[in-house]
């Protein structure tokens, strides 16, 4: 991408949001578009290919904090009327650049030109640990020390040669499964005719972006590689869902197990089993805790949240049906929804 292609595509439109916009609403937003047109939703459907791509490249700039702040400051300049024209030396003369010539140089597109993703530069700005990054007023500055150019632009000159800077970021996606996001595992990712092999820490959810230093693109002059960034799509299991690092499950009882209470054999992801008691009296939809036996990630352990379902028979006849008939009528007294319709009317 261009320098100027900052300047023309608008992100936030493209992912319909307000340009104050807050990191949660851009990312629900994403999805939400990504979801839709995804080209496993649209096979062989062009148009909403490249709008699938021009969500993830809005994304991928609007989701980065500093490439955010950085696009905004550019947009910015550029809608208040600031021109970039070559100086009296043309195009790459010692009397001035263009905008993308200018731009490469601030941000460490080198030869290779400036990209959304973000890269070290003659400036100094390293994203993996070097100097400071550089602003708006920076550039301004850098312009207005130079002078202004012909026709309103702005010059840049000076006789330095190429510097390091490092290679640009990557944007990549990878699909794993439920028990691999929980328990962590290694993917072996083709990258620009590369393969790459990414370690994928215990505890991830869908949707997560991780960083993998030094996997991007190779820097130029010495500089150090660029980074990938590594979005993740994360498979629904039947049985398993995660919260956080605790793990969730739904186990069902009898009626009689919840009423006079039991004690459960409950398995666990790993492929071991905990014992689980019941106590007698317990309703449907309660969730039980187990400390410790959730996932184990960097941050902490996480518990077992296990929720009780209570199963109803399809079919009673015989002693069995007798025996409900009696309960029923043992209980006669008791109305499970005493209070509903006093509380349904406040």
């Amino acid at each position: 991408m261009s320098g100027q292609d900052w300047l023309d595509k608008d992100f936030y439109q493209v992912l319909g949001v307000s340009k104050d916009a807050s990191a949660e609403d851009i990312k629900k937003a994403y999805r939400k578009k990504a979801k839709k047109l995804h080209p496993d939703r649209n096979p062989g459907d062009k148009q909403a290919e490249e709008q699938f791509k021009q969500v993830g490249e809005a994304y991928s700039v609007l989701n980065d904090a500093e490439e955010r702040q950085k696009y905004d400051a550019i947009r910015a300049m550029g809608s208040g009327g600031a021109r970039f024209a070559a100086g009296p030396g043309g195009p790459g003369g010692a009397g001035g650049a263009g905008f993308d010539d200018i731009f490469s140089a601030m941000f460490g597109g080198g030869q290779g030109g400036f990209s959304g993703a973000r890269g070290g530069g003659p400036g100094g700005f390293n994203p993996a640990g070097g100097g400071p990054e550089p602003d708006l007023d920076d550039l301004l500055r850098m312009f207005g020390q130079q002078g202004g150019a012909p026709g309103g632009g702005f010059g840049f000159g000076g006789g330095h040669g190429p510097r390091p800077s490092a290679g640009q970021d990557i944007d990549a996606r990878t699909r794993i499964s439920f028990r691999q996001a929980a328990l962590g595992t290694e993917v072996r990712l083709s990258v620009d005719g590369r393969t790459v092999t990414a370690r994928i820490p215990a505890g991830v959810h869908d949707g997560q972006r991780i960083r993998l230093r030094g996997k991007g693109r190779p820097g130029h002059g010495g500089g150090p590689a660029g980074d990938l960034m590594l979005t993740l799509e994360v498979d629904e299991h039947p049985v398993w869902s995660a919260d956080g690092a605790d793990l969730r499950i739904t186990v069902p009882v009898s009626f009689d197990e919840a009423v006079l209470g039991t004690t459960l054999t409950v398995p666990l992801l790993d492929g071991g089993t905990v014992g689980l008691k019941v106590p007698a009296g317990t309703p449907a939809g309660r969730t039980l805790r187990v400390r410790g036996k959730g996932l184990v990630t960097k941050k902490r352990i996480g518990d077992l949240l296990v929720t009780v379902q209570v199963a109803v028979p399809t079919h009673v006849e015989g002693a069995a049906r007798k025996a409900v008939e009696d309960l029923r009528d043992a209980l006669a007294d008791e109305d499970p929804r005493a209070g509903l319709a006093e509380a349904a009317a406040r």
